[in-house]
């Protein structure tokens, strides 16, 4: 494989264009078509941040690659360190500049924030437990909020937007629950206070997230198939008891939740 399509794993950042479309469409409904320009800029943005974000990953934690991962291009000699970092900046640079083809502030604003808060997460903010938790959060949020915005509002997309920060927040805390005897040299949520009370806080996330998905119910924004999200509620709550006891298998369904959650929104788009 080419060494910069493997530095920028384009597989994960092609994954990012789906989900700004899927953002786009929740967002505009069928009037998505009017947007078409924007939709395609937007692509090209979010595809350019995922692979600026997979090079800064890879320059930051070459150390942990020559064991984790030795076939990436640092760790197996193909590309000097400068090169990826040079090549990922680039790439943050060109995701910003391209934003503003789009004329719309909040594009603009969101994209220039991610790419301050990616760097944060990669340089000092992931190995500081609950703050990296929060930051990976609101970069999923995010993606929601870019799709409102370049096709209306940010605000078209908030209470997903918000859905899945809050879910992804007790979705990280489990897995640094999970990941506490391996962990080194980060001081996650669950060493600071301990495996009992970083689950409190992690059920909590999970419920409050599904709690949030009532409101376009009661404002009546989406059509009856919306009311799916209810199935993925339910297994939200289940999530939320099983991280005292099963917190692998907890983390692994809130991943399955997230996406018949979306699902659900994509489908509520649809009236009959």
């Amino acid at each position: 494989m080419n060494k910069y399509l493997q530095l920028f794993r384009t597989g994960n950042a092609v994954m990012g264009i789906v989900g700004v479309f899927v953002a786009c469409f929740m967002a505009a409904g069928f009037d998505i078509a009017d947007e078409i320009v924007n939709l395609l800029i937007s692509a090209v943005v979010v595809f350019m941040f995922m692979c600026g974000g997979n090079a800064l990953n890879d320059y930051i934690d070459y150390e942990i690659d020559k064991t984790a991962h030795p076939e990436r291009p640092i760790p197996s000699g193909r590309m000097e360190r400068k090169t990826a970092l040079y090549a990922g900046l680039v790439m943050f640079i060109s995701s910003v500049a391209i934003s503003f083809l789009t004329m719309d502030i909040e594009c603009i604003a969101i994209v220039i924030v991610a790419c301050i808060l990616m760097v944060a997460y990669e340089t000092c903010l992931k190995q500081r437990g609950f703050i990296g938790n929060i930051t990976i959060a609101i970069l999923t949020g995010m993606m929601f909020l870019l799709g409102g915005s370049v096709v209306g509002s940010m605000m078209d997309n908030a209470i997903v937007a918000a859905m899945a920060m809050l879910v992804s927040i007790g979705r990280e805390i489990t897995k640094d629950i999970e990941d506490m005897d391996s962990d080194e040299g980060r001081i996650t949520l669950p060493m600071r206070i301990g495996i009992r009370n970083a689950s409190i806080i992690a059920c909590a996330f999970y419920v409050a997230g599904p709690l949030l998905s009532i409101q376009p119910m009661i404002a009546g924004t989406y059509g009856i198939l919306y009311y799916t999200v209810l199935i993925a509620d339910a297994i939200f709550v289940f999530c939320a008891i099983s991280v005292f006891k099963d917190p692998h298998r907890s983390q692994k369904l809130a991943k399955k939740a997230m996406v018949l959650a979306l699902i659900s929104f994509i489908l509520g788009v649809f009236r009959f």
